[in-house]
Formats: structure tokens, sequence, C-alpha cells
């Protein structure tokens, strides 16, 4: 640790009494280290920190953080135009209304089911919310999707695989196109990095598009599941316009002004 990421630990250490103060003094002393060093490892980090990886991990996840977590490093945060979409720099972001919109989407689920569930940060608390003791036949395409129903002991899993795209833990092959188009799933769950009443539903990464679509060709019911802050969002990868979907869940209380943009959408708002 650098003498200058010292001075500024211990120059915030006195208002370290309460959990935001603290965390702003581990924060701070970061913030001068990687202006001096420029990227940290997050093992380091902690360890001249005296708090867990995980620690640093929330700290960082907090809205408006100068610092960010890209693979097992702590850098500087790009500007949002920037910024590249990976599982680790999404996960922690907006956790509470992706779990609002997840159980609401959940409740549409029946016994006996046939079930597509899409990548992405939301899905996976999707499949913790499904009701855990029915028959269920799902599809999906990502590896931490597949690890949470592969505990389900009456769940038929159906693991799509191809080459292993990490920034998303999915699976993509023209194998797993043709097969997932022979397919006929009654609901498929759908994400979306942008939400837009004009362009459509989007995301950051191309070869997640053509699964997208297989998916919603397929199923008898297609739902879009995403948080607030996905209204008005446009996302490189274009794959679907509104009307393809029957339900538009909404996690969280966004603006009436942006509600009403949506306005003749099957738009569902779950707020707490």
């Amino acid at each position: 640790m650098s003498q200058r990421g010292r001075r500024a630990l211990q120059r915030a250490a006195p208002l370290a009494t309460a959990g935001g103060r603290a965390r702003a003094a581990r924060v701070a002393a970061l913030e001068e280290e990687i202006a001096a060093r420029g990227a940290l490892p997050l093992a380091e980090a902690a360890g001249f920190l005296g708090v867990s990886a995980m620690t640093i991990r929330r700290d960082l996840a907090a809205p408006g953080a100068p610092l960010a977590c890209l693979g097992a490093h702590v850098v500087g945060r790009l500007p949002a135009e920037r910024r590249p979409y990976t599982l680790e720099t999404e996960s922690d972001q907006h956790a509470a209304s992706k779990r609002l919109a997840c159980q609401r989407a959940a409740a549409l689920v029946q016994n006996g089911d046939s079930l597509f569930i899409d990548c992405g940060t939301t899905m996976p608390l999707l499949a913790e919310a499904l009701p855990p003791h029915i028959a269920l036949d799902v599809v999906c395409y990502s590896m931490n999707v597949a690890t949470i129903l592969s505990r389900r002991p009456n769940t038929q899993l159906m693991l799509l695989g191809g080459r292993y795209h990490a920034a998303s833990a999915s699976f993509y092959s023209e194998e797993a196109l043709v097969y997932l188009r022979r397919l006929g799933v009654n609901k498929a769950f759908i994400s979306a990095g942008g939400v837009h009443p004009g362009r459509g539903a989007s995301c950051s990464n191309f070869n997640e598009v053509p699964i997208k679509q297989a998916a919603l060709a397929s199923a008898g019911t297609a739902i879009l599941v995403i948080d607030q802050s996905k209204l008005g969002q446009m996302k490189p990868a274009f794959f679907s316009p509104l009307k393809s979907f029957a339900h538009i869940i909404v996690g969280g209380t966004p603006a009436k002004a942006q509600r009403a943009k949506f306005r003749g959408l099957a738009l569902e708002i779950v707020a707490s």
C-alpha cells in the first residue's frame, strides 16, 4: 500500500463510526491508491484495507461509486457509454427491483409448464422465485440459471450448448439454435438491457440475439422481465418489437412520464 493510500485511510478513519462512513473511507483510500498505481488486484485491495473481497464488491456496487470491480481488479469507473456489460458489473444493480419483477413473473408459471429462461442478471432471480415443488421442463443457455435449476428435483433441465461467452455466462452455437427452433415452450421469459417505446427491446451482446429470437418464435406466450432502469434505454443489439410480448413486467417505480410513453403496451408495474 502506498503512503498516499495510507494517509487517505487514516484521514477517513475517524469518520468510520457508521457503515456509510466506513464505506466512504475505504473507497477514498482505494481512489488514492489507484490514482497512484493504476488498476489494483482485488485480493491486494482487500488485504491492505483489512476487509474481504466481497465487502469491496459491495462498496463499489453502490450507485455513484467512483471505482468498479472488473474481473479480479479494482479500476476507475468508465463513463456509462463506454462501460462493457458483464455479469460482474451488473449483478448488484437494481437487485430489489429485479426481484420484484421476477416474483410477479414466477406467479405466471403453472405445474407442467415448459419454459424458456433467458440469460443475464435478472433471470437467476426468476429461477429462484419459481414455485419450488411443481413439475417443469425448462430450456436455458446460461450457466448461472442452469446451476439454480439443476437443484430443483421436479424440473427437467435442458441446457443449450456451444461457445461460452463469459460476459453473460451464456452459450451459443448454430446447433443450439436448430434445437431450440424444434421445441415448443408454453412461456418464454426474456430479459433486456433496453426497452424503448419506439425502438423495442435490445441487449448489449449480439450473440444473444438469435437465441432470444428463436425462443420468441417457439413460445406460446412471451414475457419480458425487467427493472425500471431499462425503460427508455436502447442497447446496441435490437431483438424484438415490444408488441411481441404478452406481458412486460417492470420491477420498481418508474416516473409517470416514463410510464406514459408505453401507453397501449402490456406494461405491468410491480412496486414494493
